[in-house]
């Protein structure tokens, strides 16, 4: 059922939301982190109808794929493949419209079974309470970054969010293992945190005109030339739920966070994938990334007559373009170097934190800072400047950051994004969490 709300929370409450999501995030995070999702080479798809929440009070109908006879999932479940494996997807079909996939970056994708369709065959809508199915089958031969997506009105069954990840790891790659950890063959492409940022965005009136035309069983005629729209997801969330605990049970059909977290000196791999209609400046605060594939191409020039590795190509971006249908690979790294200040307050002849710049070693915080009486305490201030310093605070303050670690917004750089129809903050905006060593597990 709809429980649409019409009132709009306080942005107080939304803030609050944000810090509280933050901090149980920042507990439960691992040493080592990998995106989630589910792995194959099988998998059973259900296209189906359900509503998803948005921060400010919102309910919106939505139609998702959902693993087997799962709940739908906006966006649809992250498909997790091995290089050189065969896979299969069979698509079942519980909406009132023929569905399909279509896999953008991969070759010989056979499709068995359902209706013949404009780009590939049609899972039929269903037929005496029995779902439409159709199965595909196509062999992983690279390694990358991917996107799936239905094939049949693009137009409309994007919107509605029948899109999701798909992500091929390299031959070698064990999960168990973190030193085989590769985006793709070559050892630069190595990485410690994995983070996916789907990054999509909704006109909440399509959605209403297709919920209608569902609940009178007309024909489904939405009018998506006047596309106009006014959330912008990160994973199927947005902020402040983007930094909400992965599986929380308030999202049962946003299953999927993405708040960054990572330790100094470690390599973060960010595989960003423009799954909206729009493209979508991901500006990530902290340093530059480095760009290491698009599309699933590694950026490295082909072998030359002697054969080995061809020239890196890899180049140094503040600000990812997320382009429609297109994906992203790239590598963050954070050390604090350059700040002009030791960022754990360390004596001159202290001891060097791991991946410390010796050049900034006992430097001292180049400011004064006001008293207790005179400053205005955020949630996540562990009360003090330094990393991995918890300080004094005065009873009811504080408290959201036990780790004493350092907060970089990510968001959209289209300043129009990072609000909920509307209301500041959210949209397509989270924060990185860079955590101390000593503290992180």
């Amino acid at each position: 059922m709809n429980t649409r709300h019409g009132g709009f929370l306080r942005i107080g409450i939304a803030a609050a939301a944000m810090l509280l999501g933050a901090g149980a995030t920042a507990q439960m995070q691992m040493a080592n982190h990998l995106i989630d999702g589910i792995t194959g080479p099988a998998f059973t798809l259900t296209a189906k109808a359900a509503y998803l929440s948005t921060p400010e009070g919102n309910s919106i109908y939505f139609w998702g794929y959902a693993g087997g006879d799962g709940p739908a999932q906006y966006c649809g479940p992250t498909l997790i493949v091995n290089q050189g494996q065969a896979v299969t997807v069979t698509l079942r079909n519980e909406l009132p419209v023929p569905t399909s996939i279509v896999f953008p970056g991969h070759t010989g994708v056979t499709a068995a079974g359902g209706s013949p369709g404009l780009l590939t065959r049609e899972a039929p809508a269903p037929a005496g309470g029995t779902a439409g199915t159709v199965t595909y089958s196509f062999t992983a031969s690279r390694p990358g970054t991917f996107l799936y997506n239905s094939g049949t009105r693009p137009d409309l069954q994007i919107e509605m969010g029948l899109v999701g990840a798909l992500i091929v790891r390299p031959a070698g790659f064990n999960p168990m293992m973190p030193a085989t950890w590769r985006a793709y063959t070559t050892g630069d492409t190595a990485f410690d945190q994995e983070f996916l940022f789907l990054l999509t965005d909704m006109d909440d009136t399509i959605h209403s005109e297709v919920e209608l035309q569902v609940l009178i069983g007309g024909p489904i005629v939405a009018d998506t030339a006047a596309y106009f729209p006014v959330y912008w997801f990160m994973n199927g969330r947005a902020g402040p739920d983007t930094m909400a605990p992965a599986g929380a049970a308030y999202l049962p059909h946003q299953p999927y966070d993405c708040m960054p977290m990572m330790r100094p000196g470690e390599k973060l791999l960010m595989r960003v994938i423009g799954a909206g209609r729009d493209p979508h400046p991901l500006h990530h605060h902290g340093n530059n990334a480095l760009v290491i594939a698009r599309d699933g191409s590694p950026l490295r020039a082909p072998s030359g007559p002697g054969g080995g590795a061809g020239a890196d190509l890899a180049y140094s971006v503040f600000t990812i373009p997320a382009t429609p249908g297109g994906t992203t690979d790239a590598i963050f790294t954070w050390t604090g170097r350059g700040l002009g200040w030791d960022i754990y307050g360390h004596a001159p002849g202290d001891p060097l934190a791991p991946y410390e710049d010796p050049e900034d070693h006992g430097k001292p915080f180049p400011a004064v800072l006001p008293t207790l009486q005179d400053m205005t305490f955020g949630q996540m201030y562990s009360g003090s400047p330094f990393l991995g310093t918890l300080g004094s605070l005065p009873p009811g303050e504080g408290g959201f950051n036990a780790s004493a670690g350092f907060m970089y917004m990510w968001h959209s750089h289209a300043e129009k994004e990072i609000v909920n129809n509307d209301i500041f903050p959210g949209g397509m905006m989270t924060m990185l969490m860079i955590e101390p060593w000593h503290m992180m597990p």
